[in-house]
């Protein structure tokens, strides 16, 4: 597996993430943890949580995917073998959230116990925070990473206009740069990534991770008509949202480049975002063994110049 750089950072990732929001939430502990055995086994090696998964279960409270992702870590001593990337900054509780340097030191020893590790490889801000001073977020930072316990900072969720301002901070002030993203990015939902974001961290070389890569499993192909919205708790939902012309025209260029190379859509929209320069690693879920089998196939399929220009086409 060809490894690529976290922005200018010290981490090597392959071209593909887990995303462990399911941990603990439609992924058993059991089922995650042969989800997490297939990915190593595969040669990936990234991974991404968050402290506030899954606090919109009922009678969750959030860590439960911190939670689940240590356990399996402390089972398989594989804490070396891969990057784990979690974050910070979303609510909690009334009184836990946001990127104060309180909230963040004391947010970052919860996530440490439950992930049963004494650092973290990549830490986000999980959305920005207004109300905070940039140098304030930036400089607890700047003092966990000097301890140890944070190797990388990110920025999910944030404008380009907000993005640009922190990196304006740090170059100022001395203080460690985000050399992430996290931005909301597949083939349905571009425009906001490709007219701002984008060119500003190409041009500042921050590695981009993108959420959502599969538009909530509507790019699998999973959902073709008004009756597939039963299929999943969150169908109708993706159904209401991309069932329409456009996403119709979408899934069937997902089809035919799919035929041409023998995978399934699910395959090629991750390998279309592979493909593009300022990619470095989309994000999707897999809750079982044969989910992942998809999404490991998209870091081995190299869609030709004409594939990628029918799916932008299709997307545009």
């Amino acid at each position: 597996m060809q490894l690529r750089a976290l922005g200018r950072s010290n981490l090597r990732v392959a071209p593909l993430c887990l995303g462990g929001n399911v941990f603990g939430w439609t992924a058993t502990e059991t089922a995650s943890f042969a989800v997490l055995d297939a990915l190593v086994s595969a040669g990936l090696n990234f991974i991404d949580t968050a402290d506030v998964y899954s606090v919109w279960v009922p009678g969750h409270r959030g860590g439960e995917s911190e939670t689940v992702l240590g356990n399996w870590l402390k089972r398989s001593a594989k804490r070396q073998d891969v990057v784990i990337a979690t974050k910070v900054g979303m609510e909690m509780a009334p009184d836990r959230k946001g990127l104060s340097a309180v909230h963040i030191t004391r947010s970052v020893e919860d996530s440490l116990r439950r992930l049963q590790t004494d650092y973290i490889d990549l830490y986000f801000s999980h959305c920005d925070d207004a109300g905070v001073p940039m140098e304030e977020t930036l400089g607890v930072y700047q003092k966990l990473m000097a301890q140890g316990k944070v190797r990388a900072i990110g920025a999910s969720n944030f404008t380009a206009a907000r993005l640009a301002e922190a990196i304006e901070v740090s170059r100022k002030n001395g203080l460690p740069r985000y050399e992430v993203l996290q931005p909301h990015y597949n083939l349905y939902a571009r425009s906001d990534y490709e007219s701002s974001l984008e060119p500003l961290c190409v041009e500042q070389q921050i590695g981009v991770v993108s959420y959502f890569a599969l538009a909530s499993g509507f790019l699998t192909g999973k959902y073709r008509t008004p009756a597939d919205a039963g299929k999943s708790a969150r169908g109708k939902g993706i159904v209401d949202k991309f069932l329409n012309e456009r996403g119709l025209r979408i899934l069937a260029a997902l089809d035919d480049v799919g035929k041409r190379y023998s995978a399934s859509p699910a395959t090629v929209a991750l390998a279309w975002q592979i493909a593009r320069p300022s990619i470095t690693a989309p994000i999707a879920s897999a809750t079982t063994v044969n989910q992942l089998v998809e999404l490991v196939a998209a870091t081995q399929l190299e869609l030709d110049r004409a594939a990628i220009e029918q799916l932008n086409a299709a997307g545009g």
